[in-house]
């Protein structure tokens, strides 16, 4: 099996090839798959090669790694995903885990921060679904899997830039489905809690006493 991974994240202290992402790439890893690593940050995406490269089965595994901004444009994108399929083949999965947070109430967020969440959260997996859909289609099988978060199934306080970003996702999968059914090809979302990643790290730099409180009572509801 071949999968790709989006991996953007735009945080500065954690790139993109951490956290969820780089995890289920071990995995994947494990048992047997080829992969591709899509982020910006080139140095990390080499770290997180050859640390992924340690649980190969078989001397046939390969792991490559891309450098690319899966937010910005869909040309690009769909350029470097075509040169990874060139070398690899056609993609059987590919795990959307482009993901930022910040938190703040409504009016106090600067409209950048909605721009810029909708950009990474959304669109930085919009655009490698686009560039991977149709050949799923015509060789009819693949999954393109979502990663959402809790909150996108309900709104938090302190959290109206990332929820509606996360609600976007569940949308686009649920719509998508019912498109590609027929193709043999499956959409998977996955709605993942607060969890322990670099990036999680640096959103609770940003929390105020107000959320933080609010998301001790949400894990003991959860």
């Amino acid at each position: 099996m071949y999968v790709m991974f989006s991996l953007e994240e735009k945080q500065e202290v954690t790139g993109g090839s951490s956290g969820i992402g780089k995890s289920i790439a071990v995995e994947c890893f494990k048992q047997g798959a080829f992969i591709t690593l899509l982020a910006r940050n080139e140095s990390r995406l080499v770290e997180a090669k050859k640390e992924i490269e340690k649980y190969a089965v078989n001397d046939k595994q390969v792991v490559q790694c891309i450098s690319v901004d899966v937010s910005k444009d869909c040309a690009s994108v769909e350029r470097v995903i075509k040169q990874a399929q060139d070398k690899l083949g056609p993609v059987d999965m590919l795990v959307n885990c482009a993901g930022t947070s910040v938190t703040g109430k409504f009016e106090e967020l600067g409209i950048s921060n909605f721009e810029e969440l909708m950009s990474v959260n959304y669109l930085g997996s919009v655009y490698p679904a686009r560039a991977v859909i149709t050949t799923m289609k015509e060789r009819r099988m693949g999954r393109i899997v979502f990663v959402s978060s809790q909150a996108g199934q309900v709104g938090l306080f302190g959290f109206t830039a990332y929820s509606a970003t996360k609600f976007a996702l569940r949308g686009l999968a649920e719509a998508l489905q019912m498109e590609v059914k027929p193709y043999n090809v499956y959409i998977t979302v996955a709605y993942p809690p607060d969890t322990d990643t670099p990036g999680f790290a640096e959103e609770n730099k940003t929390k105020n006493a107000e959320v933080t409180e609010l998301e001790k009572l949400l894990v003991f509801f959860f």
